[in-house]
Protein backbone atom coordinates (compact mmCIF):
# COMPACT_ATOMS: atom_id res chain seq x y z
CA UNK A 1 0.00 0.00 0.00
CA UNK A 2 3.19 2.25 0.58
CA UNK A 3 3.59 2.11 -2.99
CA UNK A 4 0.55 3.33 -3.89
CA UNK A 5 0.75 6.28 -1.74
CA UNK A 6 4.48 6.90 -3.21
CA UNK A 7 2.68 6.36 -6.91
CA UNK A 8 -0.15 8.94 -5.88
CA UNK A 9 2.20 11.41 -4.20
CA UNK A 10 4.26 11.55 -7.66
CA UNK A 11 1.22 12.30 -9.16
CA UNK A 12 0.29 15.22 -7.59
CA UNK A 13 3.90 16.52 -7.41
CA UNK A 14 3.59 16.47 -11.34
CA UNK A 15 0.22 18.14 -11.39
CA UNK A 16 1.66 20.90 -9.11
CA UNK A 17 3.60 20.95 -11.92
CA UNK A 18 0.84 22.60 -14.06
CA UNK A 19 0.16 25.66 -12.04
CA UNK A 20 3.90 27.03 -13.34
CA UNK A 21 2.09 29.40 -15.99
CA UNK A 22 -0.69 30.40 -12.83
CA UNK A 23 1.92 31.34 -10.32
CA UNK A 24 0.43 34.95 -10.10
CA UNK A 25 -3.00 34.39 -9.88
CA UNK A 26 -2.05 31.51 -7.21
CA UNK A 27 -0.06 34.28 -5.16
CA UNK A 28 -2.85 36.17 -5.22
CA UNK A 29 -5.17 33.76 -3.84
CA UNK A 30 -3.05 32.66 -1.37
CA UNK A 31 -2.52 36.23 0.28
CA UNK A 32 -6.46 36.85 0.05
CA UNK A 33 -6.72 33.17 1.95
CA UNK A 34 -4.38 34.47 4.28
CA UNK A 35 -6.30 37.89 4.62
CA UNK A 36 -9.51 35.38 5.07
CA UNK A 37 -7.72 33.13 7.97
CA UNK A 38 -6.70 36.04 9.94
CA UNK A 39 -10.21 38.13 9.60
CA UNK A 40 -11.96 34.79 10.72
CA UNK A 41 -9.31 34.64 13.35
CA UNK A 42 -9.86 38.32 14.54
CA UNK A 43 -13.66 37.67 15.01
CA UNK A 44 -12.55 34.59 17.21
CA UNK A 45 -10.30 36.78 19.09
CA UNK A 46 -12.88 39.32 19.67
CA UNK A 47 -15.41 37.23 21.31
CA UNK A 48 -13.47 37.29 24.47
CA UNK A 49 -13.65 41.17 24.91
CA UNK A 50 -17.28 41.04 23.51
CA UNK A 51 -17.91 38.50 26.46
CA UNK A 52 -15.88 40.29 29.08
CA UNK A 53 -16.05 43.86 27.90
CA UNK A 54 -19.91 43.92 27.39
CA UNK A 55 -21.59 41.91 29.26
CA UNK A 56 -19.35 41.69 32.92
CA UNK A 57 -17.96 44.97 33.01
CA UNK A 58 -20.53 46.83 31.15
CA UNK A 59 -17.97 48.88 29.51
CA UNK A 60 -21.09 51.16 26.94
CA UNK A 61 -17.76 52.21 24.87
CA UNK A 62 -16.79 49.48 23.73
CA UNK A 63 -20.14 47.94 22.99
CA UNK A 64 -20.75 51.09 20.38
CA UNK A 65 -17.43 49.94 18.74
CA UNK A 66 -17.79 46.21 18.81
CA UNK A 67 -20.69 46.52 15.90
CA UNK A 68 -18.47 48.55 13.84
CA UNK A 69 -15.11 46.10 14.02
CA UNK A 70 -17.58 42.85 13.08
CA UNK A 71 -18.57 44.85 10.31
CA UNK A 72 -15.23 45.53 9.23
CA UNK A 73 -14.19 42.14 9.77
CA UNK A 74 -16.43 40.93 7.09
CA UNK A 75 -15.89 43.22 4.65
CA UNK A 76 -12.50 42.80 4.52
CA UNK A 77 -13.17 38.67 4.74
CA UNK A 78 -16.10 38.97 1.67
CA UNK A 79 -13.54 40.59 -0.78
CA UNK A 80 -10.31 38.17 0.62
CA UNK A 81 -13.10 35.77 -0.14
CA UNK A 82 -14.30 36.86 -3.46
CA UNK A 83 -10.56 37.55 -4.66
CA UNK A 84 -9.66 34.07 -3.43
CA UNK A 85 -12.38 32.48 -5.52
CA UNK A 86 -12.01 34.37 -8.46
CA UNK A 87 -7.90 33.76 -9.07
CA UNK A 88 -8.75 29.70 -8.20
CA UNK A 89 -11.03 29.18 -10.98
CA UNK A 90 -8.94 31.29 -13.57
CA UNK A 91 -6.34 28.66 -12.41
CA UNK A 92 -8.24 25.55 -12.56
CA UNK A 93 -10.53 26.42 -15.57
CA UNK A 94 -6.93 27.30 -17.23
CA UNK A 95 -5.26 24.06 -15.92
CA UNK A 96 -8.53 22.26 -17.77
CA UNK A 97 -8.38 23.96 -20.76
CA UNK A 98 -4.30 23.28 -21.00
CA UNK A 99 -5.08 19.64 -20.46
CA UNK A 100 -8.01 19.14 -22.87
CA UNK A 101 -6.00 20.82 -25.32
CA UNK A 102 -2.22 18.81 -24.91
CA UNK A 103 -4.20 15.79 -24.35
CA UNK A 104 -5.98 16.55 -28.26
CA UNK A 105 -3.15 17.44 -29.64
CA UNK A 106 -1.06 14.55 -27.64
CA UNK A 107 -4.40 12.06 -29.50
CA UNK A 108 -3.41 13.66 -33.09
CA UNK A 109 0.26 12.47 -32.77
CA UNK A 110 -0.53 9.00 -31.24
CA UNK A 111 0.29 5.85 -33.90
CA UNK A 112 -2.83 4.52 -35.71
CA UNK A 113 -2.77 1.52 -33.27
CA UNK A 114 -3.92 3.83 -30.43
CA UNK A 115 -6.91 4.42 -32.27
CA UNK A 116 -7.70 0.33 -32.54
CA UNK A 117 -6.62 0.20 -29.08
CA UNK A 118 -8.78 2.30 -26.93
CA UNK A 119 -12.51 3.74 -28.59
CA UNK A 120 -12.94 6.79 -29.21
CA UNK A 121 -15.47 7.21 -26.31
CA UNK A 122 -12.94 6.64 -24.35
CA UNK A 123 -10.45 9.58 -25.73
CA UNK A 124 -13.39 11.66 -25.02
CA UNK A 125 -13.91 10.90 -21.42
CA UNK A 126 -10.37 11.87 -20.76
CA UNK A 127 -10.71 14.80 -22.59
CA UNK A 128 -13.64 15.71 -20.93
CA UNK A 129 -14.27 14.51 -17.22
CA UNK A 130 -10.58 13.66 -16.43
CA UNK A 131 -9.16 17.09 -17.34
CA UNK A 132 -12.06 18.44 -15.03
CA UNK A 133 -11.35 15.97 -12.12
CA UNK A 134 -7.52 16.73 -12.55
CA UNK A 135 -8.45 20.64 -12.20
CA UNK A 136 -10.31 19.94 -9.04
CA UNK A 137 -7.42 17.85 -7.76
CA UNK A 138 -4.73 20.25 -8.73
CA UNK A 139 -6.49 23.85 -7.69
CA UNK A 140 -9.76 22.79 -6.44
CA UNK A 141 -8.94 20.39 -3.66
CA UNK A 142 -5.76 22.26 -2.89
CA UNK A 143 -7.51 25.41 -2.17
CA UNK A 144 -9.92 23.76 0.16
CA UNK A 145 -6.76 22.44 1.67
CA UNK A 146 -4.50 25.60 1.75
CA UNK A 147 -7.87 27.66 2.87
CA UNK A 148 -9.26 25.30 5.65
CA UNK A 149 -5.73 24.77 7.15
CA UNK A 150 -4.91 28.42 7.45
CA UNK A 151 -8.63 28.76 8.73
CA UNK A 152 -8.04 26.02 11.43
CA UNK A 153 -4.37 27.61 12.24
CA UNK A 154 -6.22 30.66 12.83
CA UNK A 155 -8.19 29.41 15.31
CA UNK A 156 -5.79 27.07 16.63
CA UNK A 157 -3.39 30.44 17.29
CA UNK A 158 -6.33 31.79 19.28
CA UNK A 159 -7.25 29.30 21.11
CA UNK A 160 -3.80 28.89 22.45
CA UNK A 161 -4.02 32.82 23.45
CA UNK A 162 -6.88 31.91 25.43
CA UNK A 163 -5.38 28.96 27.39
CA UNK A 164 -2.38 26.89 25.90
CA UNK A 165 -3.35 24.09 28.57
CA UNK A 166 -6.48 23.27 27.12
CA UNK A 167 -5.24 23.38 23.24
CA UNK A 168 -2.75 21.16 23.75
CA UNK A 169 -4.85 18.55 25.76
CA UNK A 170 -7.31 19.51 22.35
CA UNK A 171 -4.61 18.88 19.57
CA UNK A 172 -3.72 15.11 20.95
CA UNK A 173 -6.76 13.59 19.13
CA UNK A 174 -4.54 14.93 15.92
CA UNK A 175 -2.75 12.27 15.42
CA UNK A 176 -5.85 10.09 15.75
CA UNK A 177 -7.56 12.46 12.42
CA UNK A 178 -3.99 11.94 10.42
CA UNK A 179 -4.22 8.01 10.79
CA UNK A 180 -7.88 8.60 9.54
CA UNK A 181 -7.28 10.50 6.52
CA UNK A 182 -4.41 8.21 5.54
CA UNK A 183 -6.86 5.24 5.86
CA UNK A 184 -9.80 6.96 3.64
CA UNK A 185 -7.04 8.42 1.07
CA UNK A 186 -5.70 4.58 0.02
CA UNK A 187 -9.52 3.12 -0.29
CA UNK A 188 -10.49 6.32 -2.20
CA UNK A 189 -7.43 5.53 -4.49
CA UNK A 190 -8.77 2.30 -5.01
CA UNK A 191 -11.91 2.93 -5.72
CA UNK A 192 -11.28 6.38 -7.72
CA UNK A 193 -9.98 4.73 -11.27
CA UNK A 194 -12.49 1.92 -10.93
CA UNK A 195 -14.89 4.91 -11.00
CA UNK A 196 -13.67 6.62 -13.85
CA UNK A 197 -12.77 3.12 -16.27
CA UNK A 198 -16.50 2.17 -15.76
CA UNK A 199 -17.53 6.03 -16.61
CA UNK A 200 -15.41 5.00 -20.10
CA UNK A 201 -17.17 1.22 -20.33
CA UNK A 202 -20.83 3.53 -19.76
CA UNK A 203 -19.90 5.78 -22.43
CA UNK A 204 -18.29 3.56 -25.05
CA UNK A 205 -21.80 1.07 -24.89
CA UNK A 206 -23.85 4.01 -25.17
CA UNK A 207 -22.27 5.52 -28.03
CA UNK A 208 -22.09 1.88 -29.88
CA UNK A 209 -26.30 1.60 -29.44
CA UNK A 210 -27.12 4.94 -30.43
CA UNK A 211 -24.55 4.98 -33.28
CA UNK A 212 -26.01 1.20 -34.46
CA UNK A 213 -29.86 2.36 -33.29
CA UNK A 214 -31.05 1.07 -36.87
CA UNK A 215 -29.54 -2.66 -36.56
CA UNK A 216 -30.72 -2.16 -32.70
CA UNK A 217 -34.23 -1.57 -33.47
CA UNK A 218 -34.17 -3.94 -36.64
CA UNK A 219 -32.64 -7.28 -35.17
CA UNK A 220 -34.48 -6.16 -31.50
CA UNK A 221 -31.59 -5.88 -29.53
CA UNK A 222 -32.88 -2.91 -27.56
CA UNK A 223 -33.29 -5.67 -24.47
CA UNK A 224 -29.59 -6.69 -25.05
CA UNK A 225 -28.11 -3.28 -25.25
CA UNK A 226 -30.01 -2.15 -22.57
CA UNK A 227 -28.79 -5.14 -20.27
CA UNK A 228 -25.40 -4.50 -21.10
CA UNK A 229 -26.00 -0.67 -20.34
CA UNK A 230 -27.94 -0.97 -17.05
CA UNK A 231 -25.01 -3.29 -15.74
CA UNK A 232 -22.27 -1.32 -16.38
CA UNK A 233 -24.42 1.62 -14.92
CA UNK A 234 -25.14 -0.56 -11.57
CA UNK A 235 -21.68 -1.39 -11.53
CA UNK A 236 -20.88 2.23 -11.94
CA UNK A 237 -23.27 2.94 -9.06
CA UNK A 238 -21.97 -0.16 -6.93
CA UNK A 239 -18.32 1.61 -7.28
CA UNK A 240 -19.49 5.39 -6.80
CA UNK A 241 -21.82 4.45 -3.40
CA UNK A 242 -18.88 2.71 -2.09
CA UNK A 243 -16.33 5.80 -2.51
CA UNK A 244 -19.17 7.91 -1.06
CA UNK A 245 -19.91 5.80 2.31
CA UNK A 246 -16.05 5.57 2.34
CA UNK A 247 -16.19 10.20 2.64
CA UNK A 248 -19.60 9.62 4.60
CA UNK A 249 -18.36 7.25 6.98
CA UNK A 250 -15.35 8.91 7.25
CA UNK A 251 -16.66 12.43 7.39
CA UNK A 252 -19.09 11.06 10.52
CA UNK A 253 -16.16 9.97 12.73
CA UNK A 254 -14.00 13.03 12.12
CA UNK A 255 -17.59 15.11 13.27
CA UNK A 256 -17.45 12.55 16.33
CA UNK A 257 -14.22 12.96 17.03
CA UNK A 258 -14.31 16.75 17.10
CA UNK A 259 -17.33 16.17 19.53
CA UNK A 260 -14.52 14.35 21.59
CA UNK A 261 -12.39 17.25 21.32
CA UNK A 262 -15.34 19.80 22.05
CA UNK A 263 -15.93 17.42 25.25
CA UNK A 264 -12.68 17.54 26.36
CA UNK A 265 -12.50 21.21 25.82
CA UNK A 266 -15.80 22.15 28.35
CA UNK A 267 -13.94 19.80 30.79
CA UNK A 268 -10.57 21.51 30.54
CA UNK A 269 -12.30 24.67 30.28
CA UNK A 270 -14.06 23.87 33.61
CA UNK A 271 -11.36 23.71 35.41
CA UNK A 272 -9.11 25.98 34.73
CA UNK A 273 -12.26 28.39 35.31
CA UNK A 274 -12.22 27.07 39.00
CA UNK A 275 -8.88 27.90 38.39
CA UNK A 276 -9.06 31.31 37.73
CA UNK A 277 -7.26 31.34 34.78
CA UNK A 278 -9.85 31.93 32.67
CA UNK A 279 -12.29 34.19 32.25
CA UNK A 280 -16.02 34.03 30.92
CA UNK A 281 -15.20 35.56 27.70
CA UNK A 282 -11.42 33.06 27.48
CA UNK A 283 -14.25 30.10 27.14
CA UNK A 284 -16.32 31.54 24.78
CA UNK A 285 -13.45 32.38 22.78
CA UNK A 286 -11.72 28.64 22.99
CA UNK A 287 -15.50 27.47 22.32
CA UNK A 288 -16.08 29.90 19.34
CA UNK A 289 -12.66 28.41 18.28
CA UNK A 290 -13.55 25.29 18.78
CA UNK A 291 -16.56 25.15 16.82
CA UNK A 292 -14.89 26.83 13.72
CA UNK A 293 -12.33 24.21 13.62
CA UNK A 294 -14.79 21.07 13.34
CA UNK A 295 -16.26 22.11 9.71
CA UNK A 296 -13.15 22.96 8.50
CA UNK A 297 -12.30 19.66 9.34
CA UNK A 298 -14.99 18.15 7.89
CA UNK A 299 -14.37 20.01 4.51
CA UNK A 300 -10.53 18.74 4.84
CA UNK A 301 -12.03 14.92 4.95
CA UNK A 302 -14.29 15.48 1.90
CA UNK A 303 -11.23 16.84 0.14
CA UNK A 304 -9.64 13.63 0.12
CA UNK A 305 -12.76 12.12 -2.69
CA UNK A 306 -12.27 15.21 -5.17
CA UNK A 307 -8.32 14.52 -4.79
CA UNK A 308 -8.10 10.92 -5.34
CA UNK A 309 -10.65 11.23 -7.99
CA UNK A 310 -8.62 13.61 -9.82
CA UNK A 311 -5.11 11.97 -9.01
CA UNK A 312 -7.06 8.65 -10.94
CA UNK A 313 -8.10 11.08 -13.45
CA UNK A 314 -4.35 12.59 -13.60
CA UNK A 315 -3.04 8.83 -14.21
CA UNK A 316 -5.21 8.08 -17.11
CA UNK A 317 -4.40 10.82 -18.87
CA UNK A 318 -1.08 10.91 -17.89
CA UNK A 319 -0.92 7.16 -19.72
CA UNK A 320 -1.99 9.09 -23.07
CA UNK A 321 0.73 12.39 -22.25
CA UNK A 322 3.26 9.69 -21.97
CA UNK A 323 2.64 7.10 -24.69
CA UNK A 324 5.23 7.88 -27.56
CA UNK A 325 4.53 9.55 -30.27
CA UNK A 326 4.57 8.25 -34.20
CA UNK A 327 8.08 7.70 -35.27
CA UNK A 328 9.47 10.80 -36.91
CA UNK A 329 13.46 10.20 -37.05
CA UNK A 330 13.21 11.34 -40.56
CA UNK A 331 15.76 14.21 -41.98
CA UNK A 332 15.41 14.30 -45.66
CA UNK A 333 13.29 16.87 -47.15
CA UNK A 334 10.86 16.63 -49.69
CA UNK A 335 9.20 19.42 -51.84
CA UNK A 336 7.05 17.12 -54.40
CA UNK A 337 8.16 13.74 -54.90
CA UNK A 338 8.21 11.94 -58.62
CA UNK A 339 5.87 9.27 -57.01
CA UNK A 340 7.61 6.14 -57.54
CA UNK A 341 6.26 3.47 -54.83
CA UNK A 342 7.76 0.37 -53.99
CA UNK A 343 6.68 -2.46 -51.60
CA UNK A 344 9.95 -4.88 -50.47
CA UNK A 345 9.12 -7.87 -48.78
CA UNK A 346 6.77 -5.73 -46.64
CA UNK A 347 5.04 -7.68 -43.54
CA UNK A 348 2.55 -6.43 -41.03
CA UNK A 349 1.24 -7.92 -38.02
CA UNK A 350 -1.30 -6.65 -35.59
CA UNK A 351 -0.77 -7.26 -31.65
CA UNK A 352 -3.31 -9.63 -30.28
CA UNK A 353 -4.47 -11.22 -33.88
CA UNK A 354 -3.68 -14.18 -34.88
CA UNK A 355 -1.51 -14.43 -38.53
CA UNK A 356 0.19 -11.57 -40.14
CA UNK A 357 -2.17 -8.88 -42.00
CA UNK A 358 0.49 -8.82 -44.73
CA UNK A 359 3.19 -11.30 -45.48
CA UNK A 360 5.78 -10.88 -47.64
CA UNK A 361 4.21 -8.33 -49.93
CA UNK A 362 6.44 -7.13 -52.67
CA UNK A 363 4.80 -4.73 -55.91
CA UNK A 364 6.06 -0.82 -57.73
CA UNK A 365 3.41 1.54 -57.85
CA UNK A 366 5.11 3.57 -60.82
CA UNK A 367 4.34 7.45 -61.63
CA UNK A 368 0.97 7.43 -63.93
CA UNK A 369 -0.04 4.15 -63.35
CA UNK A 370 -3.45 2.61 -61.75
CA UNK A 371 -2.68 0.10 -58.86
CA UNK A 372 -5.63 -1.62 -58.00
CA UNK A 373 -6.30 -3.78 -54.90
CA UNK A 374 -8.36 -6.30 -54.66
CA UNK A 375 -9.52 -9.74 -52.72
CA UNK A 376 -11.42 -10.99 -50.36
CA UNK A 377 -12.58 -8.81 -47.29
CA UNK A 378 -9.72 -9.33 -44.81
CA UNK A 379 -7.23 -10.10 -47.33
CA UNK A 380 -4.56 -7.10 -45.93
CA UNK A 381 -5.82 -4.34 -48.84
CA UNK A 382 -6.89 -1.18 -46.47
CA UNK A 383 -3.78 -2.33 -44.47
CA UNK A 384 -1.53 -1.83 -47.33
CA UNK A 385 -1.96 1.37 -48.48
CA UNK A 386 -2.85 2.80 -45.09
CA UNK A 387 1.39 2.07 -44.65
CA UNK A 388 2.10 4.55 -47.23
CA UNK A 389 1.05 7.16 -44.96
CA UNK A 390 2.63 5.67 -42.15
CA UNK A 391 -0.55 5.40 -39.85
CA UNK A 392 0.98 1.90 -39.13
CA UNK A 393 4.66 1.20 -39.15
CA UNK A 394 5.38 -2.59 -40.76
CA UNK A 395 6.89 -5.34 -38.87
CA UNK A 396 9.52 -5.83 -41.95
CA UNK A 397 10.53 -5.18 -45.22
CA UNK A 398 10.98 -2.31 -46.30
CA UNK A 399 8.64 0.69 -48.13
CA UNK A 400 10.59 3.17 -50.77
CA UNK A 401 9.24 6.19 -52.15
CA UNK A 402 11.54 7.32 -54.94
CA UNK A 403 13.87 5.06 -54.11
CA UNK A 404 14.44 6.30 -50.28
CA UNK A 405 12.49 4.44 -47.56
CA UNK A 406 9.99 6.17 -45.79
CA UNK A 407 11.08 6.65 -42.67
CA UNK A 408 13.99 8.77 -43.95
CA UNK A 409 11.25 11.76 -44.70
CA UNK A 410 10.04 14.26 -42.29
CA UNK A 411 6.29 12.23 -41.74
CA UNK A 412 5.25 16.03 -42.83
CA UNK A 413 6.23 15.85 -46.00
CA UNK A 414 5.60 12.17 -46.75
CA UNK A 415 1.72 13.11 -46.07
CA UNK A 416 1.68 15.99 -47.85
CA UNK A 417 2.96 13.86 -50.91
CA UNK A 418 -0.37 11.83 -50.22
CA UNK A 419 -4.07 12.89 -51.43
CA UNK A 420 -6.58 9.76 -49.28
CA UNK A 421 -10.49 9.09 -50.61
CA UNK A 422 -11.97 6.39 -48.48
CA UNK A 423 -15.32 4.62 -47.84
CA UNK A 424 -16.09 6.43 -44.73
CA UNK A 425 -15.79 10.23 -45.41
CA UNK A 426 -15.06 12.57 -42.39
CA UNK A 427 -16.23 16.24 -43.22
CA UNK A 428 -15.98 18.77 -40.51
CA UNK A 429 -18.69 20.79 -39.31
CA UNK A 430 -18.39 23.77 -41.22
CA UNK A 431 -19.19 25.00 -44.42
CA UNK A 432 -18.46 22.95 -47.74
CA UNK A 433 -15.55 25.68 -48.71
CA UNK A 434 -13.90 24.76 -45.53
CA UNK A 435 -14.44 21.26 -46.05
CA UNK A 436 -12.62 21.16 -49.61
CA UNK A 437 -9.93 23.45 -47.82
CA UNK A 438 -8.96 21.65 -44.99
CA UNK A 439 -6.12 21.97 -43.35
CA UNK A 440 -2.96 23.17 -45.09
CA UNK A 441 -5.22 24.05 -48.25
CA UNK A 442 -7.49 26.70 -46.09
CA UNK A 443 -5.52 29.60 -47.51
CA UNK A 444 -6.09 28.22 -50.82
CA UNK A 445 -7.45 30.38 -53.90
CA UNK A 446 -11.22 30.89 -54.01
CA UNK A 447 -11.31 30.13 -57.51
CA UNK A 448 -9.45 26.98 -56.81
CA UNK A 449 -11.54 25.92 -54.98
CA UNK A 450 -14.48 26.46 -57.29
CA UNK A 451 -12.15 24.65 -59.87
CA UNK A 452 -11.72 21.61 -57.71
CA UNK A 453 -15.54 21.08 -56.21
CA UNK A 454 -16.75 21.32 -60.47
CA UNK A 455 -13.79 18.84 -61.28
CA UNK A 456 -15.05 16.69 -58.65
CA UNK A 457 -18.93 16.83 -60.05
CA UNK A 458 -19.99 18.62 -57.11
CA UNK A 459 -21.30 21.73 -58.21
CA UNK A 460 -24.43 20.29 -59.30
CA UNK A 461 -25.68 19.93 -55.75
CA UNK A 462 -23.84 22.77 -53.93
CA UNK A 463 -25.56 25.12 -56.38
CA UNK A 464 -28.96 23.87 -55.02
CA UNK A 465 -27.91 24.61 -51.40
CA UNK A 466 -29.01 27.86 -49.79
CA UNK A 467 -25.84 29.61 -49.51
CA UNK A 468 -23.65 27.47 -52.09
CA UNK A 469 -19.99 27.17 -50.99
CA UNK A 470 -20.73 28.73 -48.12
CA UNK A 471 -23.56 26.05 -46.62
CA UNK A 472 -22.83 24.66 -43.91
CA UNK A 473 -22.69 20.85 -43.92
CA UNK A 474 -23.35 20.02 -40.31
CA UNK A 475 -21.44 17.48 -37.63
CA UNK A 476 -19.71 14.97 -39.69
CA UNK A 477 -21.27 16.27 -43.44
CA UNK A 478 -24.58 14.54 -41.66
CA UNK A 479 -26.91 16.97 -44.01
CA UNK A 480 -25.35 15.31 -47.06
CA UNK A 481 -26.29 12.29 -48.97
CA UNK A 482 -22.78 9.43 -48.87
CA UNK A 483 -22.30 10.68 -53.06
CA UNK A 484 -22.19 14.40 -52.21
CA UNK A 485 -19.86 13.63 -49.52
CA UNK A 486 -17.95 11.27 -51.81
CA UNK A 487 -17.48 14.34 -54.26
CA UNK A 488 -16.61 16.75 -51.69
CA UNK A 489 -13.75 14.47 -50.55
CA UNK A 490 -12.82 14.29 -53.87
CA UNK A 491 -12.79 17.44 -54.68
CA UNK A 492 -10.30 17.97 -51.47
CA UNK A 493 -8.33 15.72 -53.03
CA UNK A 494 -8.28 17.75 -56.27
CA UNK A 495 -7.39 20.37 -54.64
CA UNK A 496 -4.83 19.09 -52.69
CA UNK A 497 -3.06 18.24 -56.24
CA UNK A 498 -0.64 15.59 -54.69
CA UNK A 499 1.24 12.93 -56.72
CA UNK A 500 0.21 9.87 -54.59
CA UNK A 501 -3.30 9.08 -54.44
CA UNK A 502 -5.34 6.34 -52.08
CA UNK A 503 -8.56 5.72 -52.70
CA UNK A 504 -10.28 2.90 -50.64
CA UNK A 505 -13.06 1.38 -51.17
CA UNK A 506 -14.05 4.92 -52.43
CA UNK A 507 -17.27 4.11 -54.27
CA UNK A 508 -18.15 0.58 -52.67
CA UNK A 509 -21.37 2.30 -50.55
CA UNK A 510 -23.12 4.24 -53.71
CA UNK A 511 -25.87 3.68 -55.23
CA UNK A 512 -25.51 3.16 -59.03
CA UNK A 513 -26.00 6.79 -60.05
CA UNK A 514 -23.79 8.63 -57.56
CA UNK A 515 -20.97 6.08 -58.40
CA UNK A 516 -20.84 7.11 -61.99
CA UNK A 517 -20.95 10.66 -60.72
CA UNK A 518 -18.22 9.86 -58.48
CA UNK A 519 -16.17 7.75 -61.26
CA UNK A 520 -16.32 10.78 -63.45
CA UNK A 521 -14.66 12.84 -61.06
CA UNK A 522 -12.14 10.24 -59.89
CA UNK A 523 -11.59 10.23 -63.84
CA UNK A 524 -10.45 13.52 -63.90
CA UNK A 525 -7.91 13.41 -60.54
CA UNK A 526 -6.24 9.93 -61.20
CA UNK A 527 -4.13 11.37 -64.39
CA UNK A 528 -0.03 11.96 -64.19
CA UNK A 529 -0.22 10.47 -60.52
CA UNK A 530 0.67 7.45 -58.56
CA UNK A 531 -2.60 5.64 -58.17
CA UNK A 532 -3.48 3.16 -55.58
CA UNK A 533 -6.91 1.78 -55.69
CA UNK A 534 -8.75 -0.66 -52.97
CA UNK A 535 -12.15 -2.29 -54.79
CA UNK A 536 -14.41 -4.51 -53.62
CA UNK A 537 -15.88 -3.69 -57.14
CA UNK A 538 -14.07 -5.65 -59.49
CA UNK A 539 -16.05 -3.33 -62.53
CA UNK A 540 -14.34 0.10 -61.42
CA UNK A 541 -10.47 -1.22 -61.63
CA UNK A 542 -10.91 -2.88 -65.21
CA UNK A 543 -8.61 -0.25 -66.79
CA UNK A 544 -5.86 -0.27 -64.07
CA UNK A 545 -2.47 -0.57 -65.04
CA UNK A 546 -1.72 -3.50 -62.70
CA UNK A 547 -4.01 -5.34 -60.14
CA UNK A 548 -3.01 -6.99 -57.83
CA UNK A 549 -4.63 -10.07 -55.56
CA UNK A 550 -4.19 -10.19 -51.83
CA UNK A 551 -5.55 -13.57 -50.00
CA UNK A 552 -4.32 -13.93 -46.41
CA UNK A 553 -1.87 -10.93 -46.38
CA UNK A 554 -0.23 -12.37 -49.57
CA UNK A 555 0.10 -11.39 -53.28
CA UNK A 556 -1.34 -14.29 -55.42
CA UNK A 557 -2.04 -13.14 -58.32
CA UNK A 558 -1.11 -9.89 -59.94
CA UNK A 559 -1.78 -9.08 -63.83
CA UNK A 560 -3.88 -6.48 -65.71
CA UNK A 561 -7.68 -7.40 -66.16
CA UNK A 562 -7.12 -9.39 -69.27
CA UNK A 563 -4.82 -11.40 -67.92
CA UNK A 564 -6.03 -12.53 -65.02
CA UNK A 565 -9.20 -13.19 -66.48
CA UNK A 566 -7.61 -15.44 -68.67
CA UNK A 567 -5.68 -16.97 -65.96
CA UNK A 568 -8.91 -18.46 -64.31
CA UNK A 569 -7.65 -17.76 -60.70
CA UNK A 570 -9.08 -16.05 -57.65
CA UNK A 571 -9.66 -12.82 -59.48
CA UNK A 572 -11.69 -14.39 -62.12
CA UNK A 573 -13.45 -16.36 -59.67
CA UNK A 574 -14.52 -13.21 -57.94
CA UNK A 575 -15.63 -11.41 -61.43
CA UNK A 576 -17.68 -14.32 -62.27
CA UNK A 577 -19.27 -14.13 -59.19
CA UNK A 578 -19.78 -10.30 -59.00
CA UNK A 579 -21.16 -10.48 -62.88
CA UNK A 580 -23.33 -13.46 -61.94
CA UNK A 581 -24.93 -11.06 -59.12
CA UNK A 582 -25.03 -8.38 -61.68
CA UNK A 583 -27.07 -10.37 -63.92
CA UNK A 584 -29.70 -11.45 -61.22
Amino acid sequence: MSGGSGSAWAVYRRLLGLTRHYRLVLLIAAASMIVEAAAAGAFAWLTKPMVDETFVLKNQQFSLLLPLAIIAIFVVRGAAGYVTDLNMAKAARGIARDMRVTAMDKYLRLPGLRFDSEPVPSMLVRLSSDSDQLAQAVIDSGKVMVQQSLQAAAMIAVMLYASWRVTVAVLLLGPLVAWMMDRVGRRYRRYGHRVQETSAQLMLAADQALTGQQEVKVYGARAVEMERYTALANQNLKLFLRVEGTRGLFSAVVQLTGATGLAVLLLLAGREALAGRLSAGGFVQLMMSMMAIIPALKQLTNVQGMLHRGIASAERLFTVLDAPDEEDAGTRTLQRCEGLVEFRDVRMHYEGREGPALDGVSFTARPGTVTALVGRSGSGKSTLVKLIPRFYEPTGGAILLDGHPLTDYRLADLRRQIAMVGQQVMLFDGSVAENVAYGELRDADPAAVDRAVRAANAMEFIERMPQGLQSQVGPKGGSLSGGQRQRLAIARAVLKDAPILILDEATAALDNASERLVQEALTQLMPDRTTLVVAHRLSTVERADQILVLDEGRIVERGTHAQLLARGGIYAQLHRMQFQEGGA
